[in-house]
This record gives C-alpha cells, structure tokens and sequence, in this order.
C-alpha cells in the first residue's frame, strides 16, 4: 500500500472517528454538568427527571450546525469509501472539502455553545461537550489526508509524461 493509499484509509478512518464523535455528543444529554443535575442539546435532567429543552436560538443553532456536521462527515465518509473501493474515481478535493466543512460548522456549533454558557459560575463541561471538540481535530485532519492523497496523485499524474530516470 502506497502512501496515496495509506493517507485515504487515514483519511476515510478519521473521518468515521469524528462521525461517531458528533453523533455520540449531540445525542447526549451530558454537555454541562450543574449542582442537581445535567444537561444536553435536547434535554435538561434535574434530580432524575429529564424534560425537553424550551426553545433558545443559541440551541438551536448549536444542534442545527451538529446535525449539519454529522451530515456531512457521513457524506465525507461514504465519498472516502468510494476513493478505497474505486480507484479510478478521484474527488479528493471534493472529499477534503466535505470534511472541512463537517470542521467549520462542528467549530460553530461549539463555540456558539461555549459562549451561551462561559459567564455562568456554577456550570461545568461534561463529556458530551469534549466529544464535539475531540471530533474538531479529526475532521480537519481527514481533510487534510485526503488532500495531500490528491496532491501525490495530481503530482504523478503531472510527471509520468517526462522521461524521468531514477
């Protein structure tokens, strides 16, 4: 396995990492952790009982872009398989901007989330909330593998034509 090969099973990897990541955090209620109890995304728990969350823009928007990213790590993953599976079919430009995307909107969510609660004392961040920033890190290097996979493979393509002696 070459390296071009060996960064879009890196990259198609990291890709399903993250995926799981943002799926996991944004189904869970666990994003803050308060004296009785424990919140999420969709549901606030106190002392045992769990409600829906009233309506708040700032959560909204914070599970719109989580449910974007999700989205699209899972449109980048499927993309990255079919790179694996399929030799001939090259979009791994289109793949690392997939997940570049699945990164920014992933960034948005958690810093519109970050900001909603940074002034409140009492609040402390669960694991929830580190899930959606381990995920950050694994989108923008699955980009980054299938990007460099498309520059050695634009670069071999751009220099077969020369008579090259090794």
């Amino acid at each position: 396995m070459g390296v071009k090969r060996s960064l879009q099973s890196g990259g198609t990897t990291l890709g399903f990492l993250a995926n799981f990541f943002i799926i996991l955090s944004s189904a869970s209620n666990y994003w803050i952790r308060y004296s009785g109890g424990h919140s999420g995304l969709w549901q606030e728990c106190n002392e045992g009982v769990c409600s829906n969350i009233p309506c708040d823009s700032r959560l909204m928007v914070t599970g719109g872009c989580m449910v974007l990213a999700a989205g699209c790590g899972f449109v980048g993953f499927v993309m990255g398989l079919r790179i694996l599976c399929n030799e001939g079919y090259s979009r791994g430009q289109t793949t690392c901007s997939v997940f570049f995307i699945s990164g920014l909107l992933l960034l948005i969510a958690l810093t519109v989330y970050t900001v909603k609660n940074a002034w409140k004392d009492d609040v402390f961040y669960s694991w929830s909330y580190f899930l959606g920033w381990l995920a950050l890190p694994f989108c923008i290097l699955a980009g980054f593998c299938f990007l460099l996979a498309d520059m050695i493979m634009q670069s071999t393509d751009a220099i077969s034509g020369f008579p090259v002696c090794l």
